[in-house]
């Protein structure tokens, strides 16, 4: 399909507010597909990819020049960011987040994924475009704050702005460990992520042994999506980013949001904050909210895991330790996460 040319209103409209959002993007076509939506869109949505479609969803293709040439140089460029190493909260955090009125939360656009792998040269030609798309909001007080996939924290550094923060969302690695283990879909997630994840860690970590049994599968996603974070942090500046313990996060969910809000200058304050907490976002599994999920319910599936696969677990956390001697970014991950 031929990309559509853009008139002056559709240019404005680009400018303006994220009404049409850049949904996905083919670098081998320099076309991106544009698909309107509108707050309620983008509060309803736990991923900005497919599954975030409606069949009345207005859709159109563009250039990337087209697309480029409609945003201006001096568009806002200032979205924040949460990034994390998956089945740690982040959705939940951006949920409670985007309670606020001044906030935009965005979650996992696939645009981020397409930029994660595309050859770095590339990567920084387009990265201010995408930048100011991700920043744009509905009202000029809003801030944009945006949830990555958990694989995309590799490029974490490129993608936050000068002048913006962002939020790394992790677990222990045995909380980590559990979690994966406890259910059906998470395992099978783990096996179809671990050659690509294997790969990713042995760049930065290259002494490991194998993964003889499932829970050291686990461990050694949890290594790479640690070490990636630690990798990336190393590379902003150290008051721009916050780290932060999910299950330290549920022992005191009131208190931690509003210190997630302080830090992204979200003026929520410690009322408005337990309000939220209060609501019932905290009782619901964030992806998908037709589910009950409380953090009772989480201690529950954890020590469940933790009866049943103890001993692994145990050889998990063992492996982790050994590689550590011979990596200093798990090293620091492991100390972190003590």
């Amino acid at each position: 399909m031929a990309p559509e040319q853009l008139s002056g209103d559709m240019l404005a409209e680009l400018a303006a507010d994220p009404r049409w959002f850049p949904q996905a993007f083919d670098p081998a076509s320099n076309r991106v597909l544009l698909v309107r939506k509108n707050e309620r869109d983008y509060r309803a949505a736990s991923f900005l990819d497919q599954r975030s479609l409606g069949p009345n969803n207005e859709r159109m293709i563009v250039s990337w020049e087209d697309l480029e040439g409609a945003i201006p140089g001096e568009s806002r460029a200032d979205a924040h960011f949460i990034f994390h190493i998956g089945h740690v909260g982040s959705t939940l955090i951006s949920r409670l987040l985007g309670e606020a009125e001044t906030v935009l939360a965005l979650r996992e656009p696939l645009i981020i994924r397409a930029f994660a792998e595309i050859s770095p040269v590339e990567r920084a030609s387009r990265m201010k475009v995408l930048q100011r798309l991700l920043a744009r909001t509905f009202r000029p007080q809003q801030r944009s704050i945006v949830k990555a996939t958990s694989f995309t924290s590799e490029i974490a550094s490129e993608l936050v702005p000068d002048g913006s923060r962002a939020l790394f969302l992790y677990a222990t690695a045995r909380h980590y460990i559990e979690g994966i283990l406890a259910g059906d879909t998470s395992r099978q997630e783990l096996k179809i992520l671990a050659p690509s994840r294997q790969q990713r860690l042995a760049g930065r970590c290259r002494e490991l042994g194998p993964a003889r049994s499932e829970a050291i599968q686990a461990a050694v996603a949890w290594a790479c999506e640690m070490t990636s974070l630690e990798g990336q942090s190393a590379r902003l500046p150290s008051a721009s980013v916050m780290w932060l313990d999910f299950d330290r996060f549920l022992e005191d969910p009131a208190r931690h949001l509003a210190d997630i809000a302080d830090f992204f200058d979200v003026p929520l304050g410690a009322q408005a904050s337990t309000a939220i907490c209060s609501g019932t976002l905290m009782q619901r599994y964030s992806k998908a909210l037709e589910y009950e999920y409380s953090p009772g319910l989480r201690r529950e599936v954890l020590a469940d895991a933790r009866r049943r696969h103890g001993p692994a677990i145990d050889e998990a956390i063992e492996w982790l330790a050994a590689g550590s001697r011979n990596c200093s970014l798990l090293a620091a991950a492991i100390g972190r996460a003590s």
